[in-house]
């Protein structure tokens, strides 16, 4: 299934796991080329929520829907082919940079690569003839080739996210999901992290989980979750 439109909406969808129940009868839509925001206190369902839009999860009751469709008539090829995630925590695996970037869209160009490297605003260090593409701290002898540790082990939380943000930004899917982007990032490295993500959220359908007043204050919709329900819908301003 390829979707006219990426609006996303939810209809009556309640959700738990086992015995618990989690989100209880949501409705509502997101319009395409929109950046909604959900907020709440820690447990009220926040990540449920976006894990269900990826189909990590599939409902007890209600639909789900990208462009009219419900999203369990997709195979998980086809739905995940339209959504990038970027986490609050980075899994990256033990292999080089370049892999590590390349990994939602196997088939990128080294050019490609280091595009969307410099798009997630990277510093970028000379080391010879070789550019280190992602570290500020940290010199890599080998640049894009330089081997990581297990779970970027060898790299800062802002190097770590920056290579998640060129991975989302790489795969150029039309839906992306933030889960607390910015969490654990200190403020030194928060102002080129969002940079980063309105580079990559330009021109796409938007669902970001945030706590922070700055990254949510332009949203055209912000949803407040509380207990599994929606308490209050509407904007900033």
């Amino acid at each position: 299934i390829n979707p006219a439109t990426y609006d996303i909406e939810f209809r009556d969808v309640s959700f738990g796991y086992d015995s618990r129940i989690v989100l209880h009868d949501l409705n509502f839509k997101i319009p395409q080329n929109s950046t909604t925001a959900i907020v709440g206190p820690s447990g009220s369902g926040k990540s449920t929520l976006c894990n269900l839009i990826a189909r990590f999860y599939d409902v007890n009751s209600g639909t789900i829907t990208v462009g009219g469709t419900d999203i369990r008539r997709f195979t998980c090829d086809s739905l995940l082919k339209n959504i990038s995630m970027v986490f609050q925590n980075v899994y990256l695996f033990r292999d080089t940079i370049k892999n590590n970037i390349k990994f939602g869209s196997p088939d990128a160009t080294d050019e490609q690569i280091i595009a969307a490297a410099k798009a997630a605003r990277g510093s970028f260090n000379a080391v010879g003839d070789v550019v280190n593409p992602l570290c500020s701290a940290n010199i890599l002898p080998d640049g894009y080739d330089t081997v990581i540790g297990e779970g970027g082990s060898s790299l800062s939380g802002g190097e770590k996210q920056r290579i998640s943000i060129a991975r989302a930004m790489l795969k150029d899917a039309p839906i992306v999901i933030l889960d607390e982007a910015t969490a654990s990032i200190d403020p030194e490295n928060e102002h080129l992290i969002q940079e980063a993500i309105s580079a990559l959220t330009h021109g796409k359908t938007i669902i970001t989980i945030a706590h922070r007043l700055a990254t949510i204050e332009n949203a055209d919709q912000i949803l407040v979750l509380e207990d599994g329900t929606i308490s209050q819908s509407g904007t900033h301003f």
